[in-house]
């Protein structure tokens, strides 16, 4: 078994909803709490779960691509074997990979292990931290099974995170990759990412998905 979130980058509209419920749910649950530097001031405390803002072209062919980022939960995960408590490990009855913050030391050789950024070093409690598929919540049984997911896929409107078994061929998520052409983030390394993303699809007429033409300019105004 591997859970995994499939993100539709044809429909993620960059709301940042993803983001805000990951910080609710895990400043208030078990993994919590995920601190602020200056709330107020800079944007600059701890979000395991980052949604970038990618722009191309040339006006007015220009086009924007959100792009949701948090950890890959990947199947050789290079965060683990590099460190030297074992804090850091990958589970093998779901692939979902944690950090134990009893045993975390707080030296950091996981976060700069990942090749995606996506770990954060908490200064006040002196650990790593990270996303963590909202594990508390998939395993509660106090919920109902509809609401055992994460947060971030609960709380998406355009239902552009989807979340299942990776290696069950018949899960929703298996399907889309295969019918979506999935994609994962810098396969060379060799990290072997759980988290798919599935392309956009060009928009009949728009330029969307391949690179803008030049514009046409007006006769009388040629050089």
């Amino acid at each position: 078994m591997q859970w995994t979130i499939i993100t539709d980058l044809n429909k993620c509209v960059g709301c940042k909803s993803c983001q805000v419920s990951c910080k609710e749910h895990n400043t208030a649950g078990a993994f919590g709490p995920l601190p602020d530097l200056d709330p107020y001031q800079e944007p600059d405390g701890m979000w395991w779960n980052r949604v970038l803002t990618i722009e191309a072209g040339t006006f007015p062919h220009t086009g924007v691509l959100y792009l949701p980022k948090a950890c890959m939960h990947c199947y050789d995960a290079p965060c683990v074997p590099v460190c030297p408590t074992g804090a850091s490990f990958k589970r093998e009855d779901n692939g979902v990979v944690l950090v134990d913050y009893d045993t975390c030391v707080g030296c950091q050789l996981c976060l700069w292990a990942c090749p995606y950024g996506v770990r954060e070093f908490d200064p006040h409690e002196g650990v790593v931290k990270k996303c963590t598929l909202c594990i508390d919540r998939l395993e509660d049984e106090r919920l109902p099974a509809a609401e055992r997911i994460p947060a971030c896929v609960e709380s998406c409107p355009t239902r552009a995170r989807v979340f299942g078994d990776l290696d069950d061929p018949d899960s929703e998520v298996s399907h889309l990759v295969q019918a979506r052409q999935g994609f994962t983030l810098f396969p060379e390394l060799g990290a072997r990412p759980a988290v798919h993303y599935l392309p956009r699809r060009p928009v009949p007429g728009s330029g969307a998905g391949r690179v803008p033409d030049a514009p046409e300019v007006p006769e009388g105004r040629r050089a």
